[in-house]
């Protein structure tokens, strides 16, 4: 992608259609002159009183038990520096937008026009009252030491300067983690610092909680080495000065174990690399360069342990992994500070998971038969569900035995389910569905290129690198609307209908008609069938010229859809083939089954379907705990259509007593688990999180699906076909760009599956 297109996309993404990335939304009902009073005058006076009466009320009657200010002035953000207040509301604002999906934390993002520290501080504690916790950001040192120091001794809420905490946290666990690895311990490993910033200081202080000798830590900033003749120190730097003037980066590498990087790129040397004592922990954090390239360090030594700060190497240290779930626990319990214990818990909490059994859903969504602890995975991954109940807990454990939390927790389990059903608010499949998709690329055509949307999401899908497209349609359109768009790939564009296709309209015609001669088809209707772009598409996937298929943007599912039927084989042991759409709601992801294909499934069709739904479901990393939906409860009605999803329950009972599948049901009960235990406390899924539903019919599937779409902006991602031999799927009638991205990732995601069975 040219720099100038990279640039309008990011502009469009922060501008349009609504200017920034977060929003203030109501909790409460508000349709009503009843509500509204309540909501303000006269109702609002009560819970005001009750504040007034007890301070401590504010938590009960209003959001500041969930809300963390993200503060900067704009002097040190990312690597643009100081740029001021008003240019650093993007980064804020995108912080913010972390703290919610990650941790469903609410987030008010304040830049403060002042450099002073007195007029910082003064105006932090102002609006403290506002908030449950404070999260300082993009704040150049030294000042940020004393904003932070200050504020930390003068409120009584949580306040954390990530930039210096959320590396040292990270990193600390990453430590841990390598030592056991490497068979060192940490009193006696010698570590190299390259970097004397906020975050080089607070990764050393905090290694020294660990177990790290002082004597032992040599630092450089870029003047050199810190030495005690030095007059430039601050005072926080100083405690790490040593008596050696004149001491090289290369010199002091000699004989480390650890080196220690947040500085600039490659100032960390392989002739360096070769001077370090056996198995060498390398932390080359600087970003987007690393002190040491990952591929150059680690084919200089077989036995070294690395990370980075890069997302596409092993061994991440991402912020991400530290301040949501921090700032969550510390909430939780009403901490007044994030003190060393509770960052301890956090640390020791992290390099615990990374030696538990990964969950598939995180081995799926990297790419990877297993991930298990090893020198390149000593940190648990940011899509790892575990970090959202694992972190808070051992940090709000934390803070309650030293004393700084205010409303403790009593029911461990309760609040672990809490923080689970927190997880259920955002996209994060989609992440890990394009995370997925990326370790494996496939090339997919896309039948419609010469659709302005169709081609986008192709131009997308190639950027993000999910997919490799194959553009079909009219070649002139395709490439005047690629100019347009900024898509300057060279990617293969093919137009069916062209004399230069003749010779593969030919081909394929000839095996099209000898499959199907004997059913009517005439060799003269299979090559007129060749210029129909679905066809054509179809015969690119079983000649393996495509791995995946998408059709369906400008023309109706069931005429889309006809093309597919005709040439694609059913996988073994399926006679219809059925979909799903895969709902990503506020409870989490929920399956919808059969939405577009089956207008009335039998008996044993309603049960094939919610099989081949379940396959899909684990294919995501999930378990499957399947509902088959119905207007009766167990029995309550003896009508057909109840009777056909009780009758569909039997066989599955039967034929796989181990599927957690009930019903037939009605779809309150299904969703609702405490209803469920008190009316039916026999059903297998009484204590189950509901995650697929299963419909007596289409109209059923098809209009549920589409009332969650556009009634709750849920984001919907299907129709996914299931049933079929090869990874072929059909768009619904003018699908947006953001569907059709998230099906090309379910393609490459299907075809990289079938690839697999097929080894």
């Amino acid at each position: 992608m040219h720099k100038d297109t990279k640039r309008r996309e990011a502009l469009l993404y922060h501008a349009k259609p609504h200017p920034g990335k977060i929003a203030v939304v109501p909790t409460k009902p508000y349709a009503s002159q009843r509500d509204l009073s309540l909501a303000y005058s006269p109702g609002v006076a009560e819970p005001c009183l009750e504040i007034a009466k007890n301070v401590t009320n504010v938590y009960k009657y209003t959001a500041k038990g969930n809300l963390v200010a993200v503060i900067s002035n704009g002097t040190a953000v990312l690597g643009l520096g100081d740029i001021g207040p008003e240019a650093s509301k993007p980064v804020m604002e995108g912080k913010g937008l972390l703290f919610k999906i990650f941790a469903d934390i609410d987030v008010f993002d304040i830049e403060v026009d002042t450099k002073d520290i007195d007029a910082f501080v003064e105006t932090v504690k102002n609006i403290a009252p506002t908030f449950g916790g404070i999260n300082l950001e993009d704040i150049k040192a030294p000042e940020s030491f004393e904003i932070e120091r200050r504020l930390k001794e003068e409120l009584d809420i949580p306040v954390m300067h990530d930039d210096q905490h959320g590396t040292a946290i990270i990193s600390a666990a990453a430590l841990l983690n390598a030592l056991e690895l490497a068979g060192k311990k940490i009193e006696d490993i010698k570590i190299v610092v390259s970097g004397a910033g906020s975050a080089a200081l607070a990764c050393s202080n905090l290694y020294l909680q660990l177990g790290v000798q002082s004597k032992n830590i040599i630092m450089f900033d870029k003047d050199g080495v810190l030495h005690t003749k030095r007059t430039d120190l601050l005072p926080v730097q100083m405690q790490y000065a040593k008596d050696v003037e004149n001491l090289s980066l290369a010199d002091a590498m000699k004989n480390s174990d650890m080196f220690l990087g947040l500085s600039a790129p490659n100032v960390l040397t392989p002739e360096m690399l070769l001077t370090m004592n056996n198995n060498p922990i390398v932390f080359a954090m600087a970003n987007p360069v690393p002190e040491i390239d990952y591929e150059l360090a680690v084919a200089t030594r077989n036995d070294i342990i690395m990370a980075t700060g890069r997302s596409d190497k092993p061994n991440q240290v991402n912020n991400v992994l530290g301040f949501p779930f921090i700032f969550r626990g510390a909430l939780d319990v009403r901490a007044t500070k994030i003190n060393e214990e509770m960052k301890l818990a956090a640390v020791y909490a992290l390099a615990k998971l990374a030696k538990e059994t990964v969950p598939e859903q995180v081995n799926i969504a990297y790419g990877a038969k297993k991930l298990s602890f090893g020198k390149d995975y000593i940190l648990p991954k940011p899509f790892d569900p575990r970090l959202m109940t694992e972190i808070p807990p051992a940090v709000a454990k934390a803070a309650m035995e030293s004393g700084v939390a205010t409303e403790p927790i009593a029911d461990w389990d309760k609040y672990r389910d809490e923080l689970s059903d927190r997880m259920g608010s955002d996209n994060k499949l989609v992440r890990l569905l394009m995370n997925r998709a990326k370790m494996d690329p496939k090339k997919v055509v896309y039948t419609e290129a010469d659709q302005l949307n169709v081609l986008k999401a192709a131009q997308i899908a190639y950027e993000e690198g999910i997919a490799i497209p194959i553009l079909l349609g009219n070649k002139e359109i395709i490439l005047e609307l690629k100019e347009e768009i900024g898509f300057d790939a060279d990617v293969m564009i093919i137009d069916p209908k062209i004399k230069e296709e003749a010779e593969r309209r030919e081909r394929y015609a000839e095996k099209f008609w000898k499959s199907r001669e004997r059913r009517g088809v005439t060799k003269f209707d299979a090559e007129k069938l060749m210029r129909d772009r679905s066809y054509f598409a179809s015969m690119m996937v079983l000649h393996g010229e495509a791995d995946a298929m998408l059709s369906g943007y400008s023309r109706s599912y069931s005429t889309a859809l006809k093309p597919v039927l005709d040439l694609i084989p059913r996988a073994n042991g399926v006679a219809k083939v059925s979909s799903t759409n895969l709902m990503l709601t506020k409870r989490g992801p929920m399956f919808l089954a059969d939405t577009a294909v089956n207008p009335n499934p039998t008996t044993e069709g309603v049960a094939k379907i919610a099989l081949m739904t379940s396959h899909v479901v684990k294919m995501f990393g999930l378990d499957p705990v399947v509902a088959m939906i119905s207007y009766g409860n167990f029995g309550s009605s003896k009508e057909e259509t109840p009777t056909k999803m009780r009758n569909a329950v039997d066989i599955l009972h039967k034929q796989y007593p181990d599927m957690i599948v009930d019903g037939e049901i009605q779809m309150d009960f299904a969703l609702n688990r405490e209803m469920l235990k008190e009316k039916f406390p026999f059903s297998k899924l009484v204590n189950k999180k509901v995650n697929t539903l299963v419909f007596a019919n289409l109209d059923a599937a098809n209009t549920t699906y589409k009332m969650l779409k556009e009634l709750n902006g849920v984001t919907s991602i299907g129709p996914i076909l299931l049933g079929l031999d090869a990874p072929v799927h059909v768009f619904q009638l003018g699908a947006s760009v953001e569907e059709m991205v998230n099906m090309t990732a379910v393609a490459v995601i299907d075809a990289q599956e079938k690839a697999n069975r097929k080894k």
